[in-house]
């Protein structure tokens, strides 16, 4: 098995009411996007996207297929067999956060070229509402029959009229202990870590929201404050106190990083982490840990985008991929549950592998927390491009 650039997480089917529990409790009102497409997205009138958009009815499917995801987020071999089975040729581009999905897609104006997008899930009202996607026809896509329901019917999109479950994710850090030789178990060690032992050989998730949980989560601060003298503080931290240790903003270490040793301290989402590991030569030198005392939980979604021009093929590998077989496929290549009915039964089943940094309990779940888009959006992309600065990045 290999891959360039990884992705993202999930659950156990235990935690899934503590999941649909703290998704909940959360409403998502806020604009998105990086400093300049933030405001672009707050201007944009909600003209084009939708209405202009070919709509899928069940006829003939087309020739290709443009997806825009997180880097390497499916098995290649099924969408291989995807083209190989329907037809059409299916092609990638990836982005490291869901500003520069957004900040694409807007600057587009129904014009990306791409067909299905992954947004997490906080950020889909605002595309929505700003016409950035196309309502799903359910008729096309029976297989989500498949999903179990704590994974669907979310806050962002309560009838997936827009969207459905990829996969659930969190974040950690993965360090070399071959290098770093005492045991690191939270983010105040993370931060200890890479500014002593590790300083210059310190990497960190080129994403502005986990990128300020280092700092809030290690510092027992609401991840979701808006608070401008959380937002300072924060930002005095990361220019000038983690800044100059860091060597890298790399949201995929596991396809190269964690395997060819580069960094020694890495932060990371944790199928990412359980890819690198699983491909390193030496994978006991590397150990991961969940962020602790608190961290992210997130959720991927599937969605097509305003514009697209291969709809029917769209709607066709959506509907192809959420059959239980090729769940457990793209659980075991990205290392992310699907949110599949009987998914961690069929993976303990077949024996696949680090199955720990896939499934979690249910007091491990109730210390990750959805992030809430605000109007602090903008200060924390602001906050995250001055941070790469410092680093010299």
């Amino acid at each position: 098995m290999s891959h360039e650039n990884p992705v993202r997480i999930l659950a156990s089917t235990s935690a899934t009411k503590i999941i649909k529990a703290e998704l909940n409790r959360r409403r998502f009102l806020a604009l998105s996007g990086t400093a300049a497409g933030v405001a672009f997205l707050a201007a944009c009138s909600p003209q084009s996207g939708s209405g202009s958009s070919p709509q899928a009815s069940g006829g003939a499917l087309e020739s290709n297929l443009s997806v825009y995801s997180w880097g390497d987020y499916d098995d290649p071999d099924l969408v291989n067999e995807f083209t190989a089975e329907l037809g059409p040729a299916v092609t990638f581009d990836s982005f490291n956060s869901n500003e520069e999905l957004i900040s694409k897609l807007v600057a587009a104006r129904g014009t990306s070229g791409y067909d299905i997008v992954v947004p997490t899930g906080p950020f889909i009202p605002q595309m929505i509402e700003n016409e950035l996607l196309i309502p799903l026809n359910r008729d096309l896509i029976p297989n989500i029959e498949f999903t179990d329901p704590a994974y669907l019917g979310r806050d962002w999109d309560p009838n997936n009229e827009y969207s459905i479950c990829k996969a659930w994710g969190t974040t950690g850090f993965v360090y070399d202990k071959t290098k770093i030789t005492r045991e690191l178990t939270s983010w105040e060690d993370f931060i200890d870590a890479a500014q002593n032992e590790a300083s210059g050989k310190v990497s960190v998730l080129d994403d502005p929201a986990p990128l300020l949980g280092i700092y809030y989560w290690s510092h027992g601060v609401d991840w979701n404050t808006t608070d401008e003298a959380d937002l300072a503080a924060a930002e005095e931290f990361l220019t000038t106190q983690l800044a100059p240790h860091l060597s890298a903003f790399d949201s995929y270490p596991g396809g190269a990083a964690i395997p060819q040793a580069q960094q020694m301290l890495m932060q990371c989402w944790n199928g990412d982490a359980r890819l690198g590991i699983m491909e390193s030569s030496e994978p006991e030198r590397w150990q991961w840990v969940l962020g602790s005392p608190d961290t992210e939980l997130w959720m991927d979604n599937w969605a097509i985008a305003a514009g697209a021009t291969n709809p029917e093929a769209a709607h066709a590998f959506i509907n192809y991929v959420l059959t239980p077989e090729a769940a457990l496929r793209q659980l075991d290549y990205t290392g992310y549950q699907t949110g599949t009915s009987g998914i961690e039964d069929a993976a303990r089943g077949e024996g696949l592998e680090m199955l720990d940094l896939i499934f979690f309990d249910d007091e491990t779940v109730k210390t990750m927390h959805t992030q809430t888009l605000s109007e602090a959006q903008q200060r924390i992309v602001e906050i995250w491009d001055k941070t790469k600065v410092a680093a010299g990045a």
